[in-house]
């Protein structure tokens, strides 16, 4: 049985505050293709939602003058690994398995390529599972952050969501 929802990660604050600064129709996004690509590759469903859902939660607003910074982005951006660690401590808060939940945290930290050591590196399948996922569901200048939902339309999508992966539980018994 899963001890904490996707539902639960979306209504807490912390969620609402650092996920909606970079885009919640991108995180569900990333969550759901994470589900899928999971499935694919023999990966936890539940922990690859979990973690497509808090991915990005580690952004800052690299802004100047109104516009986004992209050059600031790529030279001092450490969101994956704020990312991780508030990931993991709203997981480990709001009851989850504190193995699973740095798992979520790792594969958080691990999505891009700009939290990656120097040399060769090799992601887990879970933590592969998410980075292709956020690559699936980028656009061109950024424009994934910017995407627009409504929340009524977020809390559905979580729910339903939510709703698959309750089934699979129940089908591997896990």
């Amino acid at each position: 049985m899963r001890r904490v929802t996707l539902e639960d990660i979306y209504v807490h604050p912390i969620s609402q505050k650092y996920i909606r600064r970079s885009g919640m129709a991108h995180a569900i996004s990333v969550a759901h293709y994470s589900y899928e690509l999971a499935k694919e590759h023999n990966v936890n469903p539940d922990l690859a939602a979990k973690a497509g859902f808090l991915h990005d939660i580690g952004h800052y607003t690299w802004y100047n003058n109104g516009e986004w910074d992209y050059d600031q982005y790529k030279a001092f951006d450490i969101h994956p690994i704020k990312g991780a660690e508030r990931a993991h401590k709203l997981l480990v808060r709001l009851g989850e398995d504190k193995h699973a939940a740095k798992e979520i945290a790792h594969a958080v930290l691990f999505h891009t390529e700009s939290a990656l050591p120097v040399g060769e590196f090799e992601r887990s399948p879970l933590q592969e599972v998410v980075h292709l996922a956020d690559e699936l569901d980028k656009q061109p200048d950024d424009a994934h952050h910017y995407r627009q939902i409504d929340r009524k339309n977020e809390l559905q999508r979580v729910r339903d969501l939510d709703n698959k992966l309750d089934q699979s539980a129940a089908l591997t018994g896990s």
